[in-house]
């Protein structure tokens, strides 16, 4: 009884990481696709993740089927060795809002809008609009502007009050 709680525990697929040419993931990933399409070569998915450049993610049920799958396609560099958890591949697939991450008091950048490129401290946070309002840094005077969260990035986290 107990070895099949295990199994079940375990998963049936692994994720194997693919390094490409960087720039080239979406081309390898519709190549990669095509072949498992035509040799019907047992993987489940292909992840192209945005913000890892020269890399995709293939899951399949061992590494064979995807040595095979890989094998003489152009842009591929090799298959990374070792199995990759779905933790870490989870930040690729879930991705959280920049207001998530965003408190009072910290420094920001500014990019987009007619402030592009400046810094601003974030005054207030507006949650359920999405929106933060910050004084500009680099202004010679305390103007407050509101902005989109989607327009602004985090450069520091606000020193806590704690320290000192």
């Amino acid at each position: 009884m107990e070895k099949k709680e295990k199994e079940k525990e375990q998963p049936s697929t692994m994720i194997f990481a693919v390094r490409t040419t960087t720039g080239q993931e979406k081309n390898v990933a519709k190549l990669l696709a095509a072949r498992v399409e035509m040799n019907n070569i047992p993987i489940k998915a292909i992840l192209v993740p945005e913000v890892l450049r020269g890399y995709i993610f293939v899951e399949a049920d061992g590494p064979h089927f995807v040595e095979k799958a890989i094998a003489g396609i152009k842009h591929v560099r090799t298959r990374v060795p070792g199995i990759v958890s779905f933790s870490e591949v989870e930040r690729y697939i879930v991705r959280k809002p920049v207001i998530a991450e965003l408190g009072e008091n910290d420094i920001v950048e500014i990019t987009g809008g007619p402030f592009k490129g400046m810094r601003a401290k974030i005054t207030r946070i507006d949650r359920t609009k999405e929106e933060v309002t910050l004084e500009l840094l680099e202004a010679t005077f305390t103007l407050p502007i509101t902005v989109h969260s989607d327009y602004v990035k985090l450069v520091e986290k606000a020193k806590s009050g704690s320290e000192g």
